[in-house]
């Protein structure tokens, strides 16, 4: 059985994400998060109708109340949930490739589920799968609201949070990743002056994420230096995370988006506490200039669900991923790629420098090395099993590196991850600590 990730249940559509398992997961979301009205979105995969359908099935199977909102942004929709104080759920795949689909739920309010509710929805699902052979999976779904609205509430929503034509003067490059921020994306940005060009945004169910969007972005810098831009913003499959580029063609990830804009919420008084949230993952050089900055830094386990988490314990303003989840927790309930984007070129249209100044100057990245080390068996408490290994790096690293050892979440895999002040340490320490890894309980060649 599927279960949930760092980002909600997640696999090759039709084939491991069934129709038969979504109407399952459907009947167990609302048995856990109730059978009211429910919102239902999805991103521009091939298999995303189908998988709407089964999944309408199981809401309704319990009673729920289903408005269908078609292909919009994952932060529209977690915004109307919050809006309207009602459950949603996304199907998408995110970054990944057209084959794949998932369905990511939000609790009431927009946010995603704690650790404890995703337990209890699989554990309503195991029960819900035992009985496929009495379920009403196979019958059509019944009565829907659609509402068509939603992606147009959304562009409204958004440019109203920034001053009118804030972007006057400036040529920004937008690829949408023939995602689900095709239409929204520029029709904002447009919308607040600037000179707007569009690149993979013309969806057509396979080519979602082809080599485009967030994760591939050397088409995106190369029509940025070719247009003589000012930045170019690339956005994931369900427009959630956001990845920039300078006038030069150089990435701006997610630790420079989540400095830069620490540093402009402090300038403005609404920095609480002087603290920023992100995950393990985030770089040293993040923390040293947020400590050299003053700003406290909270840091938790991979999954823009936990920074949510620590962003609301401490009523914090911003947190995110390396990645590019940027969550801006007084305006929204969960990462939005467009509107950490737009909080960039805000900070860009004012400073009067370019963005490969302005990225280049928050911080200093280390060479971070990472090492994937396939294991017989998932072991999450691999870091306290080899507790003294990686105590013996940290030593050799000093002040100057950094030691992450973790279990995937989804995978038998560990992750050796090792930062230093030189990519050569970086690789020398972390094939050695894989090498430990790899001989406690790493899969053996056959002899």
């Amino acid at each position: 059985m599927l279960r949930f990730g760092t980002d909600g249940v997640r696999g090759v559509a039709l084939t491991e994400l069934t129709t038969d398992y979504v109407t399952a997961l459907g009947a167990a979301a609302a048995r856990v998060l109730g059978n009211g009205t429910w919102l239902i979105g999805r991103d521009t995969r091939e298999s995303g109708p189908a998988l709407q359908d089964a999944l309408v099935r199981g809401l309704q199977s319990e009673g729920g109340l289903v408005v269908v909102c078609g292909v919009v942004p994952t932060p529209a929709l977690a915004h109307f949930s919050a809006t309207h104080v009602a459950p949603a759920a996304m199907i998408t795949a995110s970054h990944n490739p057209y084959g794949d689909n998932g369905v990511k739920v939000f609790a009431p309010g927009g946010v995603k589920l704690s650790d404890e509710v995703e337990q209890q929805i699989e554990a309503q699902l195991e029960i819900g799968l035992g009985l496929l052979t009495d379920s009403p999976a196979a019958a059509p779904p019944g009565d829907v609201t659609v509402s068509e609205h939603l992606v147009d509430s959304y562009v409204h929503h958004v440019t109203q949070l920034f001053p009118e034509a804030m972007l006057r003067g400036m040529r920004v490059v937008l690829d949408c990743a023939n995602g689900a921020m095709s239409v929204a994306a520029p029709a904002v940005v447009a919308a607040l002056g600037a000179d707007v060009t569009v690149i993979n945004a013309a969806p057509n169910g396979t080519n979602i994420n082809a080599e485009c969007g967030a994760t591939h972005t050397a088409g995106l810098a190369a029509e940025v230096v070719a247009r003589g831009a000012d930045a170019g913003l690339a956005f994931d499959g369900d427009g959630d995370r956001v990845i920039a580029i300078d006038h030069e063609g150089r990435i701006v990830d997610g630790d420079r988006l989540i400095a830069l804009g620490a540093l402009q919420l402090r300038s403005e008084g609404a920095l609480t506490d002087d603290t920023v949230v992100v995950t393990v993952m985030s770089n040293l050089g993040f923390h040293h200039a947020m400590r050299e900055a003053g700003i406290h830094v909270e840091t938790t386990a991979v999954g823009d669900r936990y920074v949510l988490e620590a962003l609301d314990t401490g009523n914090f303003a911003i947190g995110g991923e390396q990645s590019g989840h940027v969550i801006y927790r007084h305006l929204a309930s969960t990462g939005d790629g467009l509107l950490a984007g737009l909080k960039l070129l805000q900070r860009l249209a004012a400073s009067g420098t370019s963005l490969a100044e302005l990225a280049g100057s928050v911080m200093t990245t280390y060479p971070q090395v990472l090492v994937n080390v396939q294991v017989r068996e998932r072991h999450p408490d691999i870091a306290a099993e080899l507790a003294s290994d990686v105590r013996a790096v940290e030593r050799e690293l000093g002040d100057d590196g950094r030691v992450l050892l973790r279990a995937s979440g989804t995978e038998p895999l560990v992750r050796v991850m090792i930062e230093a002040a030189t990519v050569e340490s970086a690789q020398r320490l972390a094939e050695q600590l894989a090498a430990v890894v790899r001989g406690r309980f790493g899969i053996q060649p056959a002899t």
